[in-house]
């Protein structure tokens, strides 16, 4: 850790990049796994995103919350990558042959995990942060660069999606 004093604020620990990437990695990967949908794009992003930030952590680390500035670069690499490719296959691992016993909280995860996917980038991005991270919707419009109101537009047209194509329209 080195310290770092500023003009009329108390001394503040900032943590180096190695330790602060090994305590913050796994939320990072986390937040980049609900976002793109599969572990190797998630490493790709987050890997985008800390190669990004080590050359100018000496700067990222003064700001009030570097873990809000990374996650933010989490976020624009993951919008990145699907403006690029925003047409591509995703092949799967298995094939099932028959569907998983109904009612399981297993295949109602599932379903909802691909539900999710469905929904356009920008959509599944809003609803992500909203309900996976918790993000109020202020949060998420200075995270993705948009305005509060196009994010509960976003959200609010990704969640109806969702109940639609959940067969849960009425609530």
């Amino acid at each position: 850790m080195t310290t770092m004093a500023e003009a009329g604020r108390t001394r503040v620990q900032v943590p180096d990049f190695d330790s602060w990437v090994a305590a913050r990695g796994p939320s990072l990967l986390r937040l980049a796994y609900v976002l793109t949908g599969n572990a190797v794009d998630a490493e790709d992003v987050v890997q985008d995103a800390l190669s990004r930030a080590l050359p100018r952590w000496s700067r990222i680390s003064t700001v009030d919350d570097p873990d809000a500035y990374v996650r933010r670069m989490v976020v624009n690499a993951h919008i990145s990558g699907w403006r690029r490719f925003r047409r591509r296959e995703v092949p799967v691992e298995v094939v099932r042959d028959r569907a998983a016993a109904p009612g399981t909280a297993t295949e109602e995860r599932d379903r909802l995990w691909r539900v999710c996917q469905s929904l356009p980038p920008d959509q599944r991005t809003a609803v992500v942060l909203r309900f996976y991270e918790d993000l109020d919707y202020a949060e998420i419009a200075a995270l993705t660069g948009v305005r509060e109101g196009s994010v509960r537009s976003r959200v609010s047209r990704g969640i109806a999606a969702m109940r639609h194509e959940l067969g849960d329209d009425d609530e």
